[in-house]
């Protein structure tokens, strides 16, 4: 165990890859443990980035998971996001990591819907404003092109490169750099085997115990 993140709380929600055991909310989560922060994770599968300032449905699941505990799934009217001004003062964290890109990507769409995009964003980064914590903003991997959610290697990066003018006062990520298009294994374009989980965990926390972002965090 290293001592990278020693001292930190780190608040993590996201979409459907936070919302099943063996996704980010294990791997990334056990990163960042094992770096010597203390984690709370959320996973609601396919909200948007807005979603988390008041309590919305998840049309397909979700996941929590309270330090070193177990991933509780959760299914039907218990998959729910849990407003953010809500975790932010039970949890208390130094540091947010939000991981959402493609849910809002809109793949099968003709055009990026940039108006609705930035909505959802802005909503989400005026709570993290008003609640002064630090924040980093993790966006859309590869995948693998085609498949039942129609992602295409060119909408991921236009998707990436939006998020990335978007999302202060988040430190953005750009998860495009971490690997190259089709290296992780999908089994539906969008999400990844247990290897691609672990080498897309390993890569965030990295980058979040870089000390570019370390700079950010208010301990």
């Amino acid at each position: 165990m290293s001592a990278l993140l020693a001292g930190l709380t780190v608040l993590i929600i996201g979409d459907s890859h936070m919302s099943t055991p063996d996704y980010l909310i294990t791997t990334l989560h056990d990163d960042l443990m094992s770096k010597g922060a203390v984690v709370y994770s959320f996973g609601a599968c396919g909200v948007a980035a807005g979603d988390w300032m008041v309590k919305s449905q998840s049309p397909c699941g979700g996941a929590a998971r309270i330090k070193d505990g177990p991933v509780e799934v959760k299914t039907g009217q218990d998959a729910m996001t849990r407003p953010f001004n809500e975790l932010i003062k039970t949890y208390k964290p130094n540091l947010v990591v939000v991981v959402n890109g493609d849910t809002m990507a809109s793949y099968a769409a003709p055009e990026l819907p940039k108006t609705w995009i930035w909505q959802q964003v802005s909503r989400l980064t005026k709570g993290v404003k008003n609640n002064a914590v630090g924040c980093v903003w993790v966006g859309p991997a590869w995948g693998t092109e085609g498949g039942k959610f129609n992602k295409t290697f060119a909408r991921a990066k236009e998707m990436s490169g939006y998020l990335s003018e978007i999302v202060a006062p988040c430190t953005y990520i750009d998860s495009l750099t971490l690997s190259k298009p089709g290296e992780w294994a999908s089994s539906d374009g969008q999400h990844f085997d247990l290897a691609g989980y672990k080498a897309w965990g390993a890569a965030i926390g990295n980058a979040i115990s870089s000390p570019a972002v370390l700079q950010t965090i208010k301990k």
